[in-house]
């Protein structure tokens, strides 16, 4: 059993990649990946996705989640991004609505977190949620692939230490975690 994982970025060249990790499977794991692995992608909108301390609601996207319950200097939640299914325009930018505050969690007068703690209550579940309910079969194909020949998972983001909120987390390493 080969059972390897590495995560690296997106915006390496193939070439270095096949250098680098030979014999390896090169899987993007991004929204600009192909089918069937762009599906773990956190904008790719597999339905029905419980939104973490919102009772009876759910999203299209784990990304939709992390968007709507931003809250900005101008503005509040915008619980309108659950429903976006179209991996576009779900971003909210700083540039429109101000600095990043907080997440908001448990409805629109829910409690406030802070990035560390949005993460773990809201992104992490969320996202976890999607790999054992929607991608269950995606999962069990990597593992595998891991039989056989390491695998390296694509992501535009490459940490993938959950406790270290200094950079933006790696989806490709919570696939990394539940393979």
């Amino acid at each position: 059993m080969c059972n390897s994982i590495t995560v690296r970025s997106r915006r390496l060249s193939r070439t270095r990649l096949e250098r680098e990790h030979p014999g390896a499977a090169i899987i993007d794991v991004t929204s600009k990946g192909e089918l069937p692995w762009q599906r773990f992608s956190p904008f790719f909108p597999v339905g029905g996705i419980p939104v973490p301390g919102w009772d009876g609601m759910t999203s299209e996207s784990v990304e939709g989640i992390w968007q709507g319950l931003k809250v900005f200097e101008s503005a509040d939640i915008d619980p309108s991004r659950f429903e976006n299914a179209k991996m576009k325009g779900l971003k909210r930018t700083v540039r429109k609505h101000g600095r990043v505050l907080v997440h908001r969690f448990g409805g629109s007068d829910g409690e406030l977190l802070g990035y560390a703690g949005a993460r773990n209550r809201i992104y992490i579940p969320a996202y976890r949620w999607v790999l054992e309910h929607r991608l269950a079969e995606e999962v069990r194909r990597l593992r595998d692939l891991l039989k056989s020949q390491p695998v390296v998972l694509l992501d535009f983001e490459t940490n993938d230490d959950v406790e270290d909120a200094s950079k933006p987390l790696s989806h490709a390493g919570l696939v990394k975690r539940a393979t």
